[in-house]
């Protein structure tokens, strides 16, 4: 199956902009959305829609299925021990969030917080606010020239002291991936720490296996994976999960209210208060079911292609200067043009139908480590073709004349 096929999946990959065939390269930020997806999602609200849970009546149990369904095909995607260990959140932002905030009372002014700086904001500030409301210490580690974790940082500010660890699997803003075994190992053998990994860059590029990963909590939004905005996920070890204290409270959540108090419900609806977003998770579960039917390693190696073909045009273009050498990369190719502002390059590139994302792409500590305000960020997914590296080489150079 190659990604000239599957592409016509996607309706949206099919119209014209400013008079050109869309080539969509901002896949980093959101990717597009096959029709079955689309269609999973219109049929709930024709057919199916209701509340879910406790209703007695056919439309209520039929959404609740349809619900609990998608749910459990996430937990197969990422091998879940159990689908209750699958938290549905509105994406990636609001899992870490649901973390930081509900492990807040465990903190103390003696603990620390381990980050680094490759991090996406929604994966470094409720950290740095968990830290200042807590008084636990906040530490950082360092970025490498190329663009990956400093290992021997990591190992020197990692210590008994330390109770969480969080970092992405795949950066968001230079596509490093990161070796999250070898993290995790390191972090075993030395603390007793939590440890979170950002798959949000990875779910869709990687295999994830969470049980072999070991750990504690993986947070990923729907819209990375061919699936709706306003959809995520949080799994977590069941320990893990159940040290945390719920941030939302009413309905769902909730499992006994008199005057004075109230007990909170099973994992995983006691993180799920108020009504969910139903048709989002009913999209999401298209959009797991899409994916595990493609060839999806050959798409990958198709992808990775691309991406090297890429680099290797851009490196023979005067005046552009790639940001990011990782020894592995997935998806995102960084780059700036000598001279011009990457929102100058971002929208040349769009009048000639391309779609990149320029900025600093949420991650201002790492663009502040690089000594840079900012990126021109191309980034790919399976329906990608060699077409749409050849268009866009060809605007880059159109786009040089320019400059």
């Amino acid at each position: 199956m190659s990604s000239r096929i599957i592409r016509a999946d996607f309706p949206a990959l099919a119209q014209l902009i400013h008079g050109q065939p869309l080539v969509y390269l901002d896949n980093a930020a959101t990717t597009q959305k096959p029709r079955s997806v689309l269609d999973a999602m219109q049929r709930y609200y024709l057919e199916d829609n209701a509340n879910v849970h406790r209703a007695a009546h056919t439309l209520a149990a039929r959404a609740t299925d349809a619900m609990e369904s998608a749910r459990a095909r996430v937990a197969g995607l990422i091998s879940s021990p159990a689908a209750d260990q699958i938290v549905f959140t509105r994406g990636t932002t609001e899992s870490i969030n649901m973390v930081a905030s509900g492990l807040s009372h465990r903190l103390h002014s003696r603990d620390r917080i381990l980050v680094t700086a490759l991090e996406h904001h929604s994966n470094f500030v409720p950290w740095q606010q968990c830290a200042l409301r807590t008084g636990a210490h906040l530490d950082v580690v360092t970025v490498t020239p190329g663009g990956e974790i400093d290992l021997d940082d990591f190992r020197n500010k990692l210590c008994q002291e330390t109770r969480i660890v969080a970092f992405a699997h795949v950066s968001n803003a230079l596509g490093t991936v990161h070796p999250v075994h070898e993290l995790v190992t390191t972090v075993r053998a030395r603390s007793d720490a939590l440890v979170l990994v950002d798959g949000a860059q990875a779910i869709l590029h990687l295999p994830v296996d969470v049980q072999a990963l070991d750990v504690d909590f993986y947070a990923f939004s729907g819209h990375k994976l061919f699936g709706p905005t306003g959809t995520g996920v949080l799994y977590g070890k069941r320990a893990g999960l159940e040290m945390l204290r719920p941030s939302q409270f009413g309905g769902e959540m909730i499992e006994h209210v008199t005057l004075d108090s109230s007990t909170f419900n099973t994992l995983p609806y006691r993180f799920e208060a108020g009504t969910p977003n139903i048709a989002g998770a009913v999209g999401l579960g298209a959009a797991v079911d899409y994916i595990t039917g493609l060839e999806r390693d050959s798409l990958l190696r198709q992808e990775e292609s691309l991406i090297d073909d890429t680099i290797c045009a851009l490196t023979a273009m005067n005046g552009i200067r790639l940001i990011g050498t990782p020894t592995q990369r997935l998806g995102v190719v960084s780059f700036l043009v000598e001279g011009s502002s990457p929102h100058d390059v971002g929208t040349l590139l769009d009048q000639q139908g391309i779609a990149v994302r320029t900025g600093h792409h949420c991650a201002m500590p790492l663009m502040q480590s690089l000594g840079i305000g900012g990126t021109v960020r191309a980034s790919f997914s399976l329906y990608n073709d060699q077409t749409d590296v050849e268009r866009f080489v060809q605007a880059m150079h159109k786009t040089l004349t320019f400059l």
